[in-house]
Formats: structure tokens, C-alpha cells, sequence
């Protein structure tokens, strides 16, 4: 078992800076991927970000040059740091860690929430 612990979400205006981070533990020395997913209402869950174990990163097309993510492996921590916010960014942002052993899971954390005013 994982055991996620997200923080860093809040209300902000456009323009603005906020800072996510996404702490793992547990069983966590096997994680292969580590990453943030977005969900505004009414909506489906995208992804937004996320680097795997060798440091690749991927990223959505709206947020590639205002988004950063990166990753402590020494603490199972991955950070967003989100840059010139705009109003469409607004939304519940989980943070996905996906473990090989013993078997491939998925796990969720609980979500955090963006707000981004105009």
C-alpha cells in the first residue's frame, strides 16, 4: 500500500504562482511514475503533468512553459509548480503514483483544489 498526502492548492488570480507537492509513502520504493491529473467540473480527469523514475517528463499542451514538475526521489515527492495561472487551470488536481512491484497499481490521492479567478 501507498499512502498519498497532496498539499499546495488554494484560490488564487490569474497570473498568480501556486506550488503543489504530492508526498508517498508506504510501499513506494518501487515507483515508476509520479504525476498530477486535473478534473474541472463536469469534466474528465486529464492528465497534466508527470516524470517517470529516469526524470522524462510529459505534459499537457496548455500548461507546457507555465507548469513545472519535478521530483525527489530520495522522498518520494513530486512538486507542480504552476506559473501564470489562468482561469481554465481551476480544478481538483490529483496526484497519481503508479508502483511495478509486487504488481503494477495505481494509486490516487485524495485531490486538492485550484482555484484560479479572472
Amino acid at each position: 500500500q501507498v499512502q498519498l498526502v497532496e498539499s499546495g492548492g488554494g484560490l488564487v488570480q490569474a497570473g498568480e504562482s501556486l506550488r503543489l507537492s504530492c508526498a508517498a509513502s508506504g510501499s513506494s520504493a518501487s515507483i515508476f511514475v509520479m504525476g498530477w491529473y486535473r478534473q474541472a467540473p463536469g469534466k474528465q480527469r486529464d492528465l497534466v503533468a508527470r516524470i517517470f523514475s529516469d526524470g522524462i517528463t510529459n505534459y499537457a499542451d496548455s500548461v507546457k512553459v507555465r507548469f513545472t514538475i519535478s521530483r525527489d526521489n530520495a522522498k518520494n515527492t513530486v512538486h507542480l509548480q504552476m506559473n501564470s495561472l489562468k482561469p481554465e487551470d481551476t480544478g481538483v488536481y490529483y496526484c497519481l503514483v503508479v508502483v511495478t512491484r509486487p504488481r503494477i497499481e495505481n494509486y490516487w490521492g485524495q485531490g486538492t483544489q485550484v482555484t484560479v479567478s479572472s
